[in-house]
């Protein structure tokens, strides 16, 4: 019997301070969470829009309307599932409640998405990478600390991720629970 060893890439998240001190954070117990998505790119495309544009004329061609409605949840997957796994994921592991009116704000800016897929026999892991940036709420100009998220993975666990949107989710969540903890 011949060994078949299979390779798997595996990307490992870094999170890193690029201006500022977290340590202001340590003793709130409260911040508002944001989200923005300028200048994102997707997978292999240098615009989201080309992305879009792509992805929803593949679909169509396969069935009338199916891109349209695939377009719409690209956007709308955003605020139903990978911003709440996000701050859920934050608040249980950096032990800090989400408030409007905290006294910092955190703005978690996605400049890469990696949608991956999973067709049964092969797959390709989801990953997010991004940039926070944590700012007085009421003195937005007032910059405390910017960090960088690198490659936050996004699978299931059993693999059967076959959702492209269930992948980018678990990528958010574990940014979430990471950049939790770190800040912690």
């Amino acid at each position: 019997m011949g060994l078949v060893i299979l390779t798997l890439p595996l990307h490992a998240q870094k999170i890193k301070v690029t201006e500022g001190d977290i340590k202001t954070l340590k003793n709130e117990s409260s911040i508002n969470i944001e989200f923005t998505y300028n200048d994102m790119r997707v997978g292999k495309f240098k615009t989201e829009a080309d992305y879009v544009a792509k992805k929803t004329e593949e679909y169509n061609k396969k069935e009338a309307g199916k891109g349209d409605t695939w377009a719409k949840s690209w956007v709308s997957d955003r605020e139903e599932r990978y911003e709440p796994k996000f701050v859920e994921l934050f608040t249980d592991n950096s032990k800090m409640k989400e408030d409007k009116n905290a006294t910092y704000t955190l703005i978690f800016n996605t400049s890469f998405t990696e949608p991956g897929f999973n067709i049964g026999v092969m797959r390709q892991n989801a990953y997010i990478d991004g940039e926070v940036t944590i700012v007085e709420t009421k003195n937005r100009n007032n910059v405390i600390a910017k960090l960088t998220v690198s490659k936050s993975p996004g699978r299931d666990v059993m693999g059967v991720d076959f959702d492209t949107g269930w992948r980018i989710s678990e990528a958010y969540a574990k940014a979430g629970k990471s950049l939790g903890k770190y800040i912690k």
